[in-house]
C-alpha cells in the first residue's frame, strides 16, 4: 500500500478523534451528574457548548471533507500519477485537517477558514496531479 492509501486511513479516524474531544469532558461522571449519555449521545452533544461544541462541529467537517479526498487519491492511482506527489498531496492534506482541528477547538475562525482552504486544496489537486 501508498502511504496516499494508508492517508485515507488516517483521514476516516480523524472524525473520531474529534468525537472523543467533544464527548472526554463528560467522561467518568453520571448522566446525573451532566457526564456523558450514551443513551442519547446526540442530544447530549448538542448542550455542550465552548471548545466541545467546536470539536462536535470539527467532527462534523472532518466527515464532510472525506468523499472529495478519498475520490481523489483513488483517482490520482488510476490514472498512475506521480506517486511522490500523491503522496505529498496526501500528507498535506492530513496535515492541513490536523490543523484545521486544532484551530477550530481553540476557537481560532479565521485561520481555521485559511487552512480549510489549503486541505481542499490538496484533495482539488489530487485529480488532476496526473498530468
Amino acid at each position: 500500500m501508498t502511504i496516499a492509501y494508508y492517508s485515507i486511513i488516517v483521514a476516516c479516524l480523524l472524525p473520531i478523534v474529534c468525537a472523543g474531544l467533544a464527548k472526554s469532558r463528560g467522561f467518568g461522571r453520571s448522566r446525573r451528574e451532566g457526564g456523558y449519555d450514551n443513551h442519547d449521545p446526540r442530544a447530549w452533544l448538542a448542550q455542550q457548548s465552548g471548545w466541545q461544541a467546536r470539536a462536535n462541529a470539527a467532527q462534523a467537517n472532518s466527515f464532510e471533507a472525506l468523499p472529495l479526498f478519498i475520490a481523489g487519491v483513488l483517482v490520482a492511482h488510476q490514472l498512475k500519477a506521480p506517486q511522490a506527489t500523491v503522496d505529498a498531496l496526501a500528507l498535506g492534506f492530513l496535515a492541513a485537517r490536523a490543523v484545521y482541528i486544532w484551530l477550530y477547538v481553540a476557537d481560532k475562525p479565521s485561520l481555521r477558514s485559511l487552512v480549510w482552504f489549503i486541505a481542499l486544496g490538496c484533495s482539488v489537486a489530487l485529480f488532476f496531479s496526473a498530468r
